[in-house]
């Protein structure tokens, strides 16, 4: 552990302005608060916030974020108060030790409640000073390198797998790839110990096989140096989980994996990067597609380098990098250089961009668990560049599509999206963006966001903004859907019920407001006879929703979307003109058959609905049996799009020398335009029978 003068002296080393009598203080004050206390490894803990403040002065960070290190765990683990951290330390460094801190004492029923209140907090923080992911990540750090001495195995592995999947990619996303690289590797060797040790103990045997790294990179650097260009060269093998996951992804052995040879050429200039790297290429052949210029294209997290992979002998596939040293300095320590205590603050939303994407994640989730996969998206997935029409560089996922497109720009356009160009060509919304693509969004002020759209969206901004959409248009249309149950349910009352009485049944009810009740009259979870009661006692005649009197006004259902606020059944799929007949389950939205159906069962209220006078459009599903013969299948297809009704699905179901039956899924008008279409198909010649099923 750092002695106190020693921690000082490092500060004062690069920054001789820091406020030393701070650093001074919060070293003190952190061994008195923690005193007594033990880590899992048996050393006193206030060892570990001096550990982690040690790990940023190798960052070179300024006195607040240092002294926010030391402070870290204060308010957490002892009884030190966020007012006392305020006044002895001042307002900025209270405020970081706020963000840092975990909310440990949130009850929360499940362990993914607790992680994502964490996770919700710390964001907010990181979005408001980027120092918070700093100390941080050092933290984590600090307790991956520590993991060994905490005795329950379950404990370990949940610990390495939220650093896995959380601290790791934000540490990738600020690059800090060597905060990274260990994280990983630490998190690896506890979740996947056979699988770590095979592999280290094959790459120990290759790094003695002939010091082939030392000799790659004395010959990288004797070629740069006849080209005239002064450089250092290093060189390492990648480290195990990179390997383990390029093992996993492309189902090799590491036997079979060319390249777990990396190589750095730091020189002097940008020019000096191409000029490199031309004599890299014309020396040795380079691997195809392997090539990624990151100095005319930064990552989003500032990253610039230039990437390259040739074969250096018959048998060797190695990785070179090449950047200046700038680039390199901000490779290694990412956000954290421009934090340095000479260089002083930078805005959040100029330098990571994508913090604020989290932000509005974390506005859009709905559930703990939505949060973190939301969360997991926009942290992992490897990146692809696309450009706006306007030439805008907007970096996304692979396999990202135009909707991901849409809302990377701006939730407005993702939410109004309607079709996409990619390279001029119209395409459907679904389609992949490759690297490089331009992409326009086809917008108009009349769409909203579309159920489907979480088939093809990705990114966990574009599914959150959907989810979000799909949330509040439900909400919106069971209270709809209430507010009709309501009105039928309080015209059976003897007499009027005036808002005094309504105010009285809410309390009865145990509800907080109108809406509540009409969506639990929507959902189900009140029956008829129970709302009566309540609005007045003696009128409910007991609580069996049974047999509660039906409603005598049919209730219609067009403008509600099928899936939101009801559902039409997939054994009957009643189409608009069909009687219709609604079945209220609790916890569900009303299951819409036709009146014949011989599914609908004893079980919900029944609730008498119709379409209404404009109500249009539904999918019908009907059996054609066709003559085996050429050309008979592409008549039918003929034959609908002249009925103008279009083909949803299709499915050969049965097929014999002399016929071939096939289901189709079909988007009519209404019963009549299925009808007119039913008999068009029984009359044609390569048709034997068309039915609705």
């Amino acid at each position: 552990m750092l002695r106190q003068y020693e921690l000082v002296d490092r500060v004062l080393s690069y920054d001789p302005e820091a406020d030393e009598a701070m650093l001074n203080r919060a070293y003190v004050f952190s061994v008195n608060a923690h005193g007594t206390q033990k880590r899992a490894s048996g050393d006193p803990y206030f060892s570990h916030p001096i550990e982690v403040a040690g790990i940023l002065t190798e960052l070179r960070l300024d006195d607040e974020t240092i002294a926010t290190a030391i402070l870290h765990d204060t308010v957490e683990d002892t009884v030190a108060t966020p007012q006392e951290i305020e006044r002895l330390f001042g307002g900025n460094v209270a405020r970081l030790v706020d963000g840092v801190t975990k909310l440990s004492r949130i009850e929360a029923q499940t362990e993914s409640e607790r992680a994502a209140e964490n996770l919700r907090k710390f964001l907010l923080a990181m979005s408001d000073d980027i120092r918070v992911l700093l100390v941080k990540l050092a933290d984590r750090l600090h307790n991956m390198r520590t993991l060994h001495f905490i005795k329950s195995e379950d404990k370990r592995r949940r610990i390495a797998r939220e650093t896995m999947d959380i601290y790791a990619p934000l540490a990738e996303r600020i690059g800090m790839y060597e905060f990274m690289k260990e994280m990983q590797t630490l998190a690896f060797r506890e979740l996947e110990p056979e699988a770590y040790e095979s592999i280290t103990r094959r790459l120990e045997a290759l790094e003695s096989d002939g010091h082939r790294i030392e000799k790659i990179a004395k010959g990288l650097g004797a070629l740069l140096d006849r080209g005239g260009i002064h450089s250092d060269v290093s060189g390492r093998q990648k480290h195990p989980y990179s390997i383990w996951k390029k093992m996993s992804e492309r189902h090799v052995s590491l036997e079979q994996l060319s390249d777990i040879m990396a190589f750095r050429a730091i020189v002097d200039t940008e020019e000096e990067c191409y000029r490199a790297l031309g004599l890299i290429h014309r020396k040795w052949p380079m691997v195809p597609g392997r090539f990624k210029d990151y100095i005319s294209t930064p990552k989003r997290n500032g990253y610039r380098s230039l990437h390259t992979s040739v074969f250096f002998g018959e048998d060797t596939r190695v990785e070179v990098q090449i950047r200046t040293r700038d680039m390199h300095a901000q490779a290694e320590f990412g956000i954290a250089a421009h934090w340095a205590y000479k260089q002083g603050a930078v805005r959040p939303d100029t330098q990571v961009p994508w913090i604020s994407d989290l932000v509005e994640i974390l506005e859009a989730a709905e559930s703990p668990e939505e949060l973190l996969e939301h969360t997991r998206m926009a942290m992992y997935a490897d990146r692809i560049f696309a450009f706006s029409p306007k030439g805008e560089l907007i970096q996304l996922p692979k396999g990202a599509t135009p909707i991901d497109f849409a809302y990377a720009v701006h939730t407005d356009l993702g939410d109004q999206a309607v079709g996409a160009k990619i390279n001029g060509r119209v395409v459907p919304l679904r389609t992949a963006i490759q690297n490089g693509d331009s992409v326009q969004i086809l917008r108009s002020k009349g769409q909203i966001p579309q159920p489907n759209w979480l088939n093809f969206a990705i990114t966990g901004k574009a599914r959150a903004a959907i989810r979000r959409h799909q949330r509040l248009k439900a909400r919106d249309e069971r209270l709809e859907l209430g507010r009709k149950l309501y009105d039928d349910i309080v015209a059976r009352l003897p007499v009027p019920v005036g808002a005094e009485g309504v105010a009285e049944a809410l309390k009865r009810l145990n509800l907080a407001d109108l809406d509540a009740l009409l969506e639990a009259i929507a959902l189900r979870k009140l029956s008829d006879a129970q709302v009566l009661e309540a609005l007045m006692p003696g009128s409910g005649g007991g609580d069996d929703a049974h047999h509660a009197p039906p409603q005598r006004h049919a209730i219609t259902i067009t403008g509600l979307t099928p899936g939101v606020a009801f559902d039409l059944a997939e054994c009957c799929r009643p189409v608009p003109g069909d009687r219709i007949v609604g079945i209220r389950r609790e916890g569900e939205g009303i299951a819409v058959h036709d009146i014949a159906c011989p599914q609908i069962g004893d079980e919900g209220d029944w609730v008498d609905l119709s379409w209404g006078e404009r109500a249009e459009g539904g999918i019908a599903r009907i059996a054609v049996t066709l003559k085996n013969e050429p050309g008979a299948l592409g008549a039918v297809a003929t034959l609908i799009g002249a009925q103008k009704a279009n083909i949803l699905g299709l499915r050969l179901d049965n097929r014999d020398t002399t016929f071939h039956t096939n289901t189709i899924d079909l988007e009519v008008r209404n019963a009549a335009h299925l009808t007119r279409l039913l008999a068009a198909l029984n009359a044609a010649e390569a048709v034997s029978e068309a039915r609705r099923l």
